[in-house]
Order: C-alpha cells, then structure tokens, then sequence
C-alpha cells in the first residue's frame, strides 16, 4: 500500500511518499512545495494544486492523508492553511483517491506513542521507522512522512479488528 502525506500549508506544504510491502515501511520520496510570496492568493493556491495533482500522478498513491485543521489564535494563518487543506483534499477527491484525515495527536500517538510528543521526537522516529540516516526535511515532510505512516498503521489495525470480527 502506497499513501501520500500531507501537511498543509499556504507558503510551505510537505509531502511524504511511503509504501508498506512485506510488512516494512519505505520512504518513496519527501519533501515541500513552496509558494511564492509576490504572487496574488489565488495564484499561490493554484500552484500548490497543480503540484499536489502532479506528485499523486507521479506516484500513483492509494490513498492520502491530510493533517486536520485544529483552531488557531492567528485567524489570517488558519484562513490561509484551512485554504491549502482544501485545495489537498479538493485535489486528492478529483483524483478519485480516498482521503482520510488525522489530528496532530492521532499522527503523534501512531507514530512516536504518545500524543504529547515534540517535533523532534516525531522526525526523529519517522527516520528510524522509515531507516533513514536523518529526518527528513524541512520539518514539513517530516510531519507528512509521519501522517503517511499513521494511516499505515492505523489501516493494518481497522484491517485486523476486522478480520477478527468476521
């Protein structure tokens, strides 16, 4: 199973690519996309869809994770990050991919244990997880290598709860 990740963002958004075969998890690719700031709002939207929609036919995921919005002081920050949420699930949807989404403490609990832990302590495991020599980077792929893995985990779960209630 190959799932994308997505850690939404209007000036940077990460992706991480990662795919479970014979029980082990594989960084496929990472990274962000990046708008630029002289460019009117609706340009940069655009071009953050026309780059989601290239990286899922680049690779041909099974589904897609996106990192759900939880409220923020800054109203003009979670407007702009709540726009380029839309514009992931928005393309993801057009693609005819599942989509599903996880909250910061749903991705940390799947992927590190606990629900309160750092940033670090979740790059640092997704690396180990994934057997990378280092976390990925920027921080960004970091979080959405880490929202891919927590589907992973979670799928095999809801797969083996269900296997075991038939």
């Amino acid at each position: 199973m190959r799932v994308i990740g997505i850690d939404p963002g209007f000036a940077t958004t990460g992706y991480g690519v990662v795919e479970r075969s014979e029980g082990r998890l594989a960084a496929i690719d990472h990274g962000a996309i990046r708008t630029s700031a002289d460019a009117p709002h609706a340009q940069r939207l655009g071009s953050l869809q026309v780059a989601i929609s290239d990286l899922l036919a680049r690779h041909a995921p099974d589904a897609v994770t996106v990192e759900r919005l939880f409220f923020n002081v800054n109203v003009r920050t979670a407007m702009a990050v709540g726009q380029a949420s839309g514009v992931a699930l928005a393309t993801a949807a057009a693609h005819g991919l599942s989509v599903f989404e996880y909250t910061p403490l749903e991705v940390k609990q799947s992927v590190v244990g606990v629900g309160n832990a750092s940033k670090h302590q979740v790059a640092v495991m997704v690396a180990s997880l994934l057997a990378l020599e280092s976390p990925p980077a920027p921080a960004d792929a970091a979080d959405a290598c880490a929202l891919a893995i927590c589907h992973l985990v979670r799928a095999r779960l809801t797969a083996a709860i269900g296997r075991a209630a038939r």
